[in-house]
């Protein structure tokens, strides 16, 4: 049965977490992100498959079959800009953290990088192994959370390496990058994908060691202009 719950509101970007999604007509413009780890199919031919951990845009358009989705709309007069760090509980990341971000990193504090609430929307269970592009694992629990993310043009914010969840990105507004580099120096850049309107970064950056840890690149997001984006954190529960 599919059941639908909305994310944190904002006069910018409205968002629908959609469970077990079943011709789910998509109504106007909207970017559509499977968030689930099997394939989504839309009614469109000829038929071809959106890829767990990826995204599209959709127009008018009806999913036929999707695990899960995320549906984020736009305001067509409200147009994303610097004052969504305006909204409720949006904060700046170095009020937050500090300089220090994990054992050997630093972060700037004054880094122009601002998060949106967090939304806890669902307990999905996966292989990690197999969805990581290993071996199999066998199935773990996961807590799905999503948020936004917001920064100007031109901000490098921050590179880092720890995480103890599988991360994805979607770019909502804007153009940015997802960044990889073989030490905490912008000189080590290694990978460097352009991230557009509606497109996700089609693999997590993270692998999985045999005893479940995930590890993960020196990386970083990069705005190239004002930016809006998506984060959805895949948090292995015990």
């Amino acid at each position: 049965m599919t059941t639908t719950a909305p994310l944190t509101e904002n006069r910018f970007v409205s968002g629908e977490y959609v469970r077990a999604a079943r011709d789910l007509h998509v109504e106007g413009r909207a970017i559509v992100v499977n968030t689930g780890t099997t394939p989504a199919w839309t009614a469109l031919e000829p038929r071809r498959p959106l890829p767990a951990f990826s995204s599209t845009i959709l127009v008018d358009t009806t999913v036929s079959r999707a695990e899960s989705l995320l549906v984020l709309k736009l305001d067509d007069e409200a147009a994303p800009t610097a004052e969504i760090v305006d909204e409720p509980e949006w904060v700046r990341l170095g009020d937050v953290v500090g300089e220090h971000v994990g054992p050997g990193t630093q972060f700037p504090v004054d880094t122009p990088l601002w998060r949106g609430p967090q939304d806890v929307l669902d307990v999905v269970e996966f292989d990690p192994g197999q969805a990581l592009g290993g071996g199999p694992s066998g199935p773990r629990a996961f807590e799905l959370r999503a948020n936004l993310w917001f920064a100007p043009a031109g901000t490098d914010c921050g590179i880092h390496v720890l995480h103890d969840f599988i991360e994805v990105h979607t770019q909502v507004v804007g153009v940015g990058r997802m960044q990889k580099f073989r030490a905490q120096d912008h000189a080590t850049l290694v990978e460097d994908v352009v991230m557009g309107e509606g497109y996700t970064t089609p693999v997590p950056f993270c692998s999985r060691t045999d005893e479940g840890a995930f590890v993960y690149p020196w990386h970083q997001y990069r705005a190239d202009t004002d930016c809006v984006w998506l984060a959805l954190e895949y948090h292995q529960l015990p």
